[in-house]
């Protein structure tokens, strides 16, 4: 089958559950999770660190090489957050308490899919929380930014 476009509301995102190694919990999107839908906008961003390799014999034009490659993926919607007994929805939770952590503690596994997807993109990362809130009209936002550390890795999707 050709390629073709997807809709970025059935990417999947799991974050691992810091004390508990190997146990992954999904955020909800249209598809992942269950229940209501909380994540509803992603972007994976790139960076990059250049040196400049200019020389004499460049001739005025400039060159350089890529030195270092990262990745980061902000996750993007509405803060989830049980009427009853105030629990907040399990992913974001530990995406919460994981935001606190400093140190070697600071990273955990992030891991992501594309519909149709047989493995999922592993990340080491570390978690950064974004803006919360909203107007009188809106219901309360969620954001937070994961940070690749070091290179991906891929484990197979069960």
């Amino acid at each position: 089958m050709a390629p073709r476009k997807y809709n970025a509301r059935d990417c999947e995102f799991e974050i691992e559950d810091f004390l508990n190694p190997g146990t992954w919990v999904a955020f909800r999107t249209a598809d992942a999770g269950s229940g209501e839908g909380g994540i509803n906008t992603f972007s994976r961003s790139f960076e990059y660190e250049a040196t400049d390799t200019t020389t004499f014999g460049s001739n005025g034009r400039a060159e350089t090489q890529n030195m270092q490659e990262g990745m980061s993926m902000s996750l993007e919607g509405f803060r989830l957050k049980d009427p009853t007994t105030g629990a907040l929805d399990p992913a974001m939770a530990l995406a919460e308490l994981q935001a606190g952590r400093l140190g070697n503690d600071s990273l955990c596994g992030f891991r992501f899919a594309a519909p149709g997807d047989t493995t999922w993109e592993v990340w080491q990362a570390t978690w950064q929380l974004g803006d919360q809130g909203g107007g009188n009209n809106d219901k309360v936002s969620w954001s937070a930014t994961v940070t690749r550390s070091g290179a991906a890795t891929t484990a197979v999707k069960a």
